[in-house]
């Protein structure tokens, strides 16, 4: 029977990171909203264009596309077992139609964990990453900061701070996200499929959490 995992948190959770541990674990796809949005982009699919129109004039792209790109990718064979969803849906009208179409399938979502992370603790996490411009590598003042301060370790490059990473750029991400997600949270939550974890534990404790509450779920 095919595994329909929902990954939610906030930016700075860590739900990237466990995401890709978790689908290796459990040996199913790791389906990323942005990776796919990207890849019609990039290939100038029929969806991809249609998208193009309403991004190029600072529009959300609707939901009846979103949720057709991702009809698209979980078509694909390497779903067939299932798939761990990251970024979709984000909101209950999307988790609605993706229920709905799981169930012409005739499967569903099997499990929804939720990292969940105060807000100042993601502030804190999120707005003192520093990016090295020559190779990439990410810095933070505070976890990982780099031996000289500015500038990277590995080439001498001066460190710059993205504008996503600036704390008011930061306040206003999360504030989004929290707006915007938490009726997604209670509407799982009101399905009895929602299990929270505390995305403030090491890396290694949160996966060991996430999959035991992804086990107790599937079975």
């Amino acid at each position: 029977m095919a595994s329909f995992i929902v990954l939610l948190g906030p930016p700075g959770a860590g739900k990237g990171t466990q995401a890709q541990i978790i689908s290796k674990t459990l040996n199913l796809a790791h389906i990323s909203s942005g990776d796919i949005f990207r890849e019609n982009l990039k290939n100038e699919t029929e969806l991809g264009k249609k998208a193009n129109e309403f991004m190029s004039r600072g529009e959300l792209v609707p939901d009846d596309l979103t949720i057709a790109m991702i009809q698209d990718r979980l078509s694909r064979p390497d779903c067939v077992d299932g798939a761990l969803l990251d970024g979709f849906p984000r909101t209950p009208a999307q988790a609605e139609a993706l229920s709905k179409m799981l169930a012409e399938w005739g499967v569903g979502i099997d499990c929804v964990p939720y990292i969940s992370v105060a807000p100042e603790i993601l502030i804190e996490r999120l707005s003192g990453r520093w990016t090295c411009p020559t190779c990439g590598y990410v810095y933070h003042e505070q976890f990982n900061p780099p031996v000289v301060v500015g500038y990277c370790d590995k080439d001498g490059s001066k460190l710059y701070q993205r504008e996503d990473d600036k704390s008011e750029t930061v306040t206003r991400r999360i504030d989004v996200y929290l707006t915007q997600t938490s009726p997604l949270i209670e509407y799982y939550r009101g399905r009895n499929l929602l299990a929270e974890i505390d995305g403030t534990l090491s890396i290694e404790e949160v996966t060991k959490k996430l999959l035991a509450e992804i086990k107790l779920k599937i079975g």
